[in-house]
C-alpha cells in the first residue's frame, strides 16, 4: 500500500522544536493573561484574536468555501477542542503549577485512545492498555502526592488538575469528532472555523466576567502572544508537520512540550521543580508512548522499510 513519504529530519526538526516551545509557552501566557483577565476572559479573547489571525490567511488560500461548505460541524468542534478546554486549563493555571498542568495535558493521547476504542471501534491490544493503566497511574500518582511535592498553589488544586483532566479529555473527544465528521476538510478551515466558533460560544461569558479593573499590557501582551503564536502559529506548525513528518512525530509534540512549560515556569514564574512532578511525569510520557502504539511503530518500521 502506498503511504506519502515524509521528509527527512533535517526539513522539519525545526518547527518539532518550535512548536514544542509554542505550546509550552500557552501555560506561562494563560497565567499571565488569566491573573488579571479571569480564566473565561482570557480564553475568549484568545479564540477571538486567533480567528482574526487566521481568517485572512484563509481567504487567500481560498479555503472559504470549504468552510462556509460544513460550517455546522467545524463550529461545534471549536466548542469542544478550543472553548471548552482553553477556558478549563485557564482557570486551572491560576491554582497549581504551569508546570504541572502541562505535564497532565500530556493524557491527551490517552483519553484519545479510550475514547477511539468507545466510539470509533480502535483495536486496544495488550501494550496499548498496559500503557494506559501506566499513564494514569501517573496521574494518581501525582493527585496523591502532598500538595507541597506535586505543585500545587492553593486550596482548589484538586480540582484544577480535575479541570486539566476533563480539558484532556475534551481534546480526545475532538479528535475522534474530527475523525467521524471533519475528514477531508481543509485543516485551515477546520483551524479557523473551529476558532471562530469558541470565540462565538465564548463571547457572551467573556463579556459578562470582564474585568472592573482595566488589564496591564504584560496581561495584554500575554493575550496577544497565546492568541498568534501559541494558537494561530501553532496550528499552522502543526499542520505542516503533519504533512511533512507524519501523524505519529507531529503527536510526539505533546511529549515534548511540558519540558518546555516546566522551564518557563521555573524561570518566568519561579515556580519549583519537584522530584515527584518529574518522576510522575516521565511515568505518564511513557504510559501514553505505550498506549498511542509509538514505541511498537518504532520497533517495527525498520523492517518494513528495509524490503525491497
Amino acid at each position: 500500500m502506498n503511504v506519502p513519504a515524509t521528509k527527512p529530519a533535517s526539513a522539519w526538526l525545526g518547527e518539532f522544536v518550535l512548536l514544542s516551545s509554542l505550546w509550552g509557552a500557552s501555560f506561562l501566557f494563560m497565567r499571565l493573561g488569566a491573573a488579571e483577565f479571569g480564566a473565561l476572559p482570557t480564553a475568549g479573547l484568545r479564540v477571538a484574536l486567533a480567528t482574526v489571525f487566521l481568517w485572512p490567511i484563509l481567504v487567500h488560500q481560498g479555503q472559504w468555501p470549504a468552510l462556509r461548505a460544513h460550517w455546522k460541524a467545524i463550529l461545534l468542534a471549536g466548542l469542544i477542542n478550543s472553548a471548552i478546554p482553553f477556558a478549563l486549563f485557564a482557570w486551572a493555571v491560576l491554582h497549581i503549577t504551569t508546570g504541572l498542568t502541562s505535564i497532565l495535558n500530556a493524557t491527551v493521547p490517552l483519553f484519545g485512545a479510550l475514547v477511539a476504542w468507545v466510539w470509533l471501534g480502535d483495536r486496544i491490544n495488550r501494550l496499548r492498555w498496559l500503557g494506559l493503566a501506566l499513564g494514569f497511574i501517573g496521574v494518581a500518582l501525582l493527585a496523591w502526592r502532598a500538595p507541597g511535592g506535586a505543585g500545587f498553589k492553593s486550596d482548589s488544586a484538586l480540582w484544577a488538575m480535575a479541570a486539566c483532566l476533563l480539558a484532556a479529555a475534551c481534546y480526545a473527544v475532538a479528535a475522534s469528532y474530527a475523525r467521524r465528521y471533519l475528514t477531508g476538510i481543509p485543516p485551515l478551515a477546520t483551524a479557523t472555523g473551529s476558532q471562530l466558533g469558541a470565540a462565538l460560544g465564548l463571547a457572551l461569558p467573556t463579556l459578562w466576567l470582564w474585568p472592573a479593573t482595566t488589564p496591564g499590557l504584560r496581561a495584554w501582551g500575554a493575550i496577544v502572544a497565546i492568541a498568534v503564536l501559541c494558537t494561530g502559529i501553532a496550528y499552522i506548525l502543526y499542520f505542516r508537520l503533519i504533512a511533512n513528518a507524519g501523524p505519529s512525530r507531529a503527536l510526539a509534540v505533546t511529549f515534548l512540550a511540558p519540558v518546555f512549560a516546566v522551564f518557563y515556569g521555573a524561570v518566568f514564574l519561579g515556580e519549583t521543580i519537584t522530584p515527584w512532578m518529574l518522576g510522575c511525569g516521565l511515568v505518564i510520557v511513557c504510559g501514553t508512548m505505550l498506549s498511542t502504539g509509538l514505541i511498537r511503530t518504532r520497533a517495527v518500521a525498520k523492517p518494513v522499510l528495509e524490503r525491497p
